[in-house]
């Protein structure tokens, strides 16, 4: 099976400092990955690269066969209309209600007629379980519900890859727990390629069945969650804090465990 995502070898530096130093990556479609690592370590910015907002300064990267790189502008938007992305602080739009954030989307790329708008707007919601919640401004709702319309503004489009960039940063343990199990949800429900950046270990191993751990901008680890539980690497048991790592929700298919010096 050819991947969706296929990242082959690259580099990005800032300001002479290197933040990725030859990563290279596959997400096979309908799994879902999860990029792990200390702070400051590269996750962040190559999911970036993953979405096409950051451009390599060496090496490639394929999104369905597409190299991001050589895409024009308005090639690249056309792709990033099967992409959906769930910012780190929701990044909910202050002065509009829940509904019209979740509108927003498609209001802006498809054009939509205001009838269509609803009936898809609505339907996020309660993919979500924020019925009723749509005409309540961001101040007005919790983290945890505020966390849900970022979520149902990036599924609202129907996309087919999905980007998380710490989707529970800011929450309490069991909100963050429920997010996660939402996401799941969706995830099973929808079957979407999906990548996120997690503190939240070993929680987020049991809705992946595929983890990337990163170190120092180079790939330490990549393989299944059950895979992770039996390396034996050190700096993989000091990412993980523990002796043990609880089993994945679901086995998935597609990258072995590959573990490096780096």
């Amino acid at each position: 099976m050819d991947p969706m995502i296929c990242v082959t070898d690259i580099h990005k530096e800032f300001e002479g400092v290197t933040v990725l130093d030859g990563v290279s990556v596959r997400v096979l479609p309908g799994q879902f990955c999860a990029l792990i690592g200390r702070s400051g370590h590269g996750k962040s910015v190559l999911l970036r690269h993953l979405a096409g907002m950051l451009r390599p300064d060496r090496g490639q990267v394929l999104v369905d066969g597409q190299d991001l790189a050589t895409l024009s502008m308005y090639d690249l938007r056309r792709l990033r209309r099967r992409f959906g992305f769930v910012f780190q602080g929701g990044a909910l739009f202050d002065s509009m209600t829940i509904f019209d954030n979740v509108a927003f989307p498609l209001r802006e790329c498809l054009g939509l007629a205001e009838d269509e708008v609803r009936v898809r707007v609505m339907r996020a919601l309660e993919q979500v379980s924020l019925n009723g919640s749509e005409a309540k401004m961001p101040a007005q709702v919790s983290g945890g519900m505020g966390k849900r319309a970022a979520l149902a503004r990036a599924l609202v489009l129907e996309p087919q890859i999905l980007f998380f960039d710490e989707p529970t940063t800011g929450l309490d343990p069991i909100t963050a727990q429920a997010i996660l199990d939402l996401i799941s949800r969706c995830h099973r429900a929808l079957g979407f390629t999906g990548v996120i950046v997690s503190h939240q270990i070993p929680r987020v191993f049991e809705i992946v069945q595929q983890v990337v751990v990163l170190q120092h901008g180079r790939i330490r680890f990549d393989g299944t969650p059950e895979q992770l539980r039996a390396s034996n690497d050190e700096v993989v048991r000091g990412l993980l804090g523990a002796d043990d790592v609880p089993p994945a929700g679901e086995a998935g298919g597609g990258a072995t465990g590959k573990e490096s010096a780096a």
